[in-house]
């Protein structure tokens, strides 16, 4: 009774916790980090009370059809905390967001980013009790992407810069932040916990932010929830630009529209081959087997006079920041020309000795870096070169200060492989975030959900697939293969979302999207739940509210029947087999 009474009397209040004096009493002691120290008369705290968030969690940020607020209002304090490198003279702002005393729940969350962008909002960990945080990385991330900086100016990289948003920005804010907020709450921890639970969470480049973090910083974090990773940097950023030289190498640029109803028929051709016509294709690999796209020749299409929107990352027609532009109507019918166009995007880039140098999207995905552009001027389709893979190349290839390539004179499928390469060595431990031996995260007990949507027009879905493969024979190499699986999943999960697209539901396949990662994930880290398939919803369409627990890597789903009945998770190996590549064109392992 006393103690109760005791427990009662030192509780703290938000008020009492929220100062700067708490704040820099918490502060580590600078040597504890080699070559970080702390500025503590930098410190800022400030109470916020009664807060609705304006955008939620990352599960919102990613289902474009829920709302965009909690609807729950959060009581935090605002946190800022400086510190510079030894000898460098930088300064690097971290924000922190301390949950009430009375909502903390011995948590410490990360949120990613996307695009060229660390994550400027650090309110992410709200609704899960947790401590969240956003850092400046050095080059003001809070108010820049990185492609803005990564220049000094032509030929001239800002490799600080570089290295911050590669890995070394977050791994730091969390290796900071961790036993800040174990002194902040101090003996006003409810939960009476000394541990300090640390989760990721992120897709696209939020997915290879967090997979930066479980491969340099993997003792820091207890699970990580890695969407879509845009991790294999080099050959991700250059394959962009693929489809338009296709076109350029054929001479021809097909409309929009034509593209368009080869995806779409293609999805009716395929959809049934899962064993459930839904709109879905859950099982692209059969499709890869079965369809030809050939047969798809000489079917008619209409488009409506339009706006278009170019989709930039390739969120399928949710992209912020996209431009726009006239399309005429378009009244044709599918020729042999427009589906060599499909064929040879899908077929991936290979060099001029046929070698391949990298995987492409799955058929059913949305052709969406192949689309041209109308010329007034000729009455004409033209080409278009997508600025996801040309500011890349002209950035951080050719080192030029310019936001895309102006053309595709003189380039070949040889070209693209030189770009890839050279990016792969130039950024090989910087952006290229494909380390495979993930021994520190898994020998510190860290769990790593990995998911990828089937249909992902922008990140190819096998990109995941080849570094699941990669983890798991660097690993186990003495393990067999069902073995190796086996140890893999204590700790390593990797799912495809049928239909999904880039980090989210597809307009075009109305099919599950998993919405609760982060409950799954806390299950498994604090109540040692492991999960053996993963809860998706699906938010559109006929089966409008289905739950769909689904597949883990590398079974397959097989539906019952055209019923909601359900499905089995089967082991197909020649549909594995069309996910397994190797990359000759390049003399290196490509993990």
């Amino acid at each position: 009774m006393l103690a109760a009474i005791a427990t009662a009397a030192n509780a703290a209040s938000l008020a009492d916790l929220c100062t700067v004096s708490n704040v820099q009493s918490a502060l580590p002691a600078n040597g504890t980090y080699n070559g970080i120290e702390l500025i503590p008369s930098a410190v800022t705290a400030s109470p916020v009370y009664n807060a609705t968030l304006s955008t939620g969690g990352l599960r919102r940020r990613q289902m474009p059809t829920t709302s965009s607020s909690s609807g729950t209002t959060y009581s935090y304090c605002n946190v800022t905390v400086t510190y510079t490198h030894t000898g460098k003279d930088d300064e690097v702002v971290v924000k922190y967001v301390f949950p009430s005393p009375d909502d903390y729940q011995s948590r410490f969350y990360v949120g990613g980013g996307g695009g060229f962008s660390l994550s400027s909002d650090a309110t992410g960990g709200l609704e899960y009790g947790a401590v969240g945080a956003a850092t400046s990385a050095g080059y003001d991330a809070f108010d820049y992407s990185y492609d803005d900086v990564v220049l000094y100016g032509n030929g001239s990289i800002n490799w600080d810069a570089t290295y911050a948003f590669g890995y070394t920005a977050l791994g730091e804010m969390t290796l900071i932040g961790k036993p800040i907020t174990k002194a902040f709450y101090g003996s006003s921890n409810s939960t009476n916990s000394t541990k300090v639970y640390t989760y990721f969470e992120g897709c696209s480049d939020g997915g290879r932010e967090g997979m930066s973090q479980v491969q340099r910083w993997g003792e820091l974090y207890d699970g990580a929830i890695t969407g879509a990773p845009a991790f294999r940097f080099a050959q991700q950023q250059v394959n962009h630009v693929f489809p338009a030289t296709i076109e350029h190498t054929m001479d021809y640029y097909p409309p929009p529209c034509a593209l368009a109803k080869i995806v779409n028929a293609t999805i009716a051709a395929c959809d049934p081959l899962d064993g459930r016509t839904d709109g879905v294709v859950s099982r692209s690999d059969l499709c890869h087997l079965h369809f030809d796209l050939k047969s798809i020749i000489g079917e008619s299409y209409y488009c409506a006079a339009e706006t278009a929107t170019s989709l930039g990352f390739g969120f399928s027609k949710r992209a912020e920041g996209s431009s726009s532009s006239y399309e005429p109507a378009q009244n044709g019918t599918v020729t042999a020309q427009d589906v060599a166009v499909a064929q040879a995007v899908y077929d991936g880039l290979h060099n001029s000795k046929g070698e391949r140098a990298y995987v492409s999207w799955q058929i059913a995905a949305e052709l969406s870096d192949a689309d041209t552009v109308w010329e007034n001027s000729t009455n004409s389709w033209a080409l278009s070169i997508p600025s996801t893979g040309g500011e890349y190349v002209t950035k951080y290839i050719q080192l030029l200060n310019i936001d895309n390539l102006s053309d595709l004179d003189g380039v070949t499928y040889d070209t693209l492989v030189e770009w890839m390469w050279t990016g792969y060595v130039r950024y090989l431990d910087s952006l290229q975030t494909t380390l495979p031996d993930l021994t520190a995260f898994q020998s510190s007990g860290g769990k790593l959900l990995h998911y990828h949507g089937e249909s992902d027009p922008s990140i190819p879905t096998a990109s995941s697939v080849h570094y699941w493969q990669a983890v798991r024979s660097i690993m186990y190499p003495h393990l067999d293969q069902e073995a190796a699986q086996e140890a893999l999943q204590d700790w390593y999960q990797f799912y495809l979302i049928p239909g999904a697209a880039h980090c989210g539901a597809n307009d075009l396949q109305p099919g599950p999207y998993p919405e609760d990662n982060m409950e799954t994930m806390i299950d498994w880290v604090e109540n040692g739940i492991k999960p053996s398939r993963l809860n998706a919803t699906v938010s559109s369409g006929t089966h409008e509210g289905e739950t769909q627990m689904l597949c883990q890597w590398p079974s397959r789903p097989l539906w019952h029947s055209n019923s909601s009945e359900g499905f089995d998770c089967v082991h197909d190996q020649k549909s594995i087999d069309t996910w397994t590549y190797e990359f000759p064109a390049f003399k290196v392992p490509i993990y």
